[in-house]
């Protein structure tokens, strides 16, 4: 059970419409207030010379009901509190309200309450003289037999097919009959890997276990038909659908893949990419796909499967002034565009420099020799795998080496090979500032010719891409004044001044870049980073040139 974020419990449904009203991009919304704790979400454009429609039930379901109120789909939405039926006055006050010449057709889920109370409504709306009509869908196919299903998220489709019909001056009866014909050909059902949580419910233990899902639930976190574990998304999906096709078989379809709340985008993108591939969505026409009809903050989803019909693809696809519905997608082929790679993989031809293969050869091996040792103080401030990042990049460029793949007689080309190198095996961002490095460096030498300029200018935008500067605690401390002092001083020099920036970091008690900007002085204190401790190591295999 997850926590909520809500002000308090009795205050939970009506803090929601408000913030619903708030954010109504048409400004075509309106809370009805008749100064009795009803609470109906309207059109505030609603001229009633149309059939108006009307759906509501408990609320948690977000952004059903109120969500779907607007030109083209819903005339109102009577919300209940949570997961409870709002009351028959509420009900008859909003078909009272929005309900004109041309009637009112009131459309409901199949669960008692919304039967019973809706239903006494209508029944009152008529005994006043209202031309007023009912339609229960009932979707759910999870328990094979049940002269009950329970309405779910393909409830929404019957919305949209009833809002057309009747945006386009349908009669009542013409409104309801386009309502019942999709109902009867719309087939749903929900898996879940975890039930909803609910306001102020501070002890509840969770239902469905770790590695398990449960097939067939309901929209208020009722238990599902069957527990199963948990198996790829391929397989769910395929479980579901073999289950759609064999309650109704259906050919040309549009679906509704129904996010309960709690899926994040990514594993939306998931199951819908393997619906697509299901033999449904192999069918299918259409996809509509977001958070709809939502149980709160269940971890999970529905899918609902329409045949289809030109009325029917007219209707769905028809746009409406709501805040909720998505809109629909035509299916078709994955759109892919091969393409031929621009990007400009320089080769060199190798060349042998016995002085150059020695230099590399040192210090590739120095960064292997200290692996785990460069682990060890990674692990203190860090994931701990520097040493095995540095590492994976020497045991590349010796590699290249002992293969005499190098171009160790023109040093430019040599930084540029040493740079791909780097990026192809060294994870993590280290490898790619070392990269922008060499590459920089690579570039300069071709201009200059100086080494100690070459590598400065290559710091110079590892410093401007990497963020980090000299007494950040990064390999910057040892990097810059080595190359400073190199420059300015000879090579000697440069060898103390990594070895001085390095032993610096020990007492620097706040990072500000890297993994270890995020520890406390505690950590970093007494250690040595190990990025300027690697740069100390390699400075001492140098020999002045």
């Amino acid at each position: 059970m997850s926590d909520l974020i809500f002000n308090h419990k009795e205050s939970f449904v009506m803090d929601s419409i408000r913030g619903t009203l708030y954010t109504a991009c048409h400004d075509n919304l309106t809370l009805l207030d008749f100064n009795n704790g009803i609470k109906v979400v309207a059109r505030n454009d609603w001229h009633k010379d149309k059939v108006a429609l009307i759906c509501g039930g408990g609320s948690g379901h977000e952004p059903a009901h109120a969500g779907f109120v607007g030109k083209g789909m819903l005339t109102a939405a009577v919300c209940g509190d949570l997961f409870a039926a709002p009351s028959v006055d509420a009900v008859l006050s909003a078909i009272l309200h929005v309900t004109g010449d041309a009637g009112c057709l009131v459309i409901i889920k199949n669960y008692t309450g919304d039967r019973l109370n809706f239903g006494l409504a209508v029944e009152k709306a008529k005994e006043m003289g209202r031309h007023v009509d009912l339609v229960v869908v009932g979707d759910d196919i999870s328990i094979p037999g049940n002269p009950q299903p329970r309405g779910i998220a393909g409830t929404l489709l019957v919305q949209k097919v009833a809002g057309y019909v009747a945006e386009h001056g349908g009669t009542l009866e013409q409104v309801k009959q386009a309502a019942q014909d999709a109902h009867e050909k719309i087939a749903s059902i929900g898996v879940a890997l975890t039930s909803c949580s609910l306001p102020g419910e501070t002890q509840r233990e969770e239902r469905i276990a770790s590695g398990k899902a449960e097939l067939g639930l309901g929209i208020h976190g009722e238990s599902g038909i069957e527990t199963i574990d948990l198996p790829k998304a391929k397989a769910l999906v395929a479980t579901m659908v073999s289950k759609l096709i064999e309650a109704k078989p259906i050919t040309e379809n549009a679906i509704l893949l129904n996010n309960l709340g709690g899926l994040s985008p990514i594993e939306m993108n998931i199951v819908a990419n393997e619906v697509m591939a299901s033999e449904l969505g192999q069918q299918a026409k259409l996809i509509i796909t977001g958070a709809l009809m939502t149980a709160v903050d269940m971890k999970g989803f529905s899918l609902s499967t329409i045949q289809l019909t030109e009325n029917i693809v007219k209707a769905l696809s028809f746009e409406v002034e709501t805040a909720g519905w998505p809109g629909v997608a035509q299916c078709r082929d994955l759109p892919v565009t091969q393409c031929d790679s621009l990007i400009d993989k320089k080769t060199y031809e190798p060349s042998h420099d016995e002085d150059t293969a020695a230099v590399v050869h040192s210090v590739c091996r120095a960064i292997i020799d200290i692996e785990a040792e460069l682990n060890h103080l990674d692990a203190i401030v860090g994931d701990g795998d520097t040493g095995s990042t540095f590492a994976a990049g020497a045991r590349q460029v010796l590699a290249q080496l002992e293969a005499k793949q190098l171009p160790l007689q023109d040093k430019a080309k040599l930084m540029t090979t040493i740079a791909d190198c780097l990026t192809s095996v060294m994870g993590g961002s280290s490898g790619v500032l070392l990269s922008i490095m060499f590459t920089a460096a690579g570039r300069d030498y071709e201009r200059h010719g100086s080494l100690p300029q070459a590598l400065q200018a290559g710091l110079q935008q590892m410093m401007a891409y990497g963020g980090a500067k000299p007494g950040d605690r990064t390999m910057i401390d040892a990097l810059s004044p080595a190359l400073n002092a190199w420059q300015q001083h000879g090579f000697a020099a440069a060898i103390d001044a990594a070895k001085a920036g390095a032993e610096a970091t020990v007492a620097m008690t706040h990072a500000k870049a890297g993994r270890s900007s995020y520890l406390n002085s505690d950590n970093l204190s007494g250690n040595k980073d190990p990025g300027a401790f690697a740069v100390e190591v390699v400075f001492r295999q140098f020999t002045s040139k």
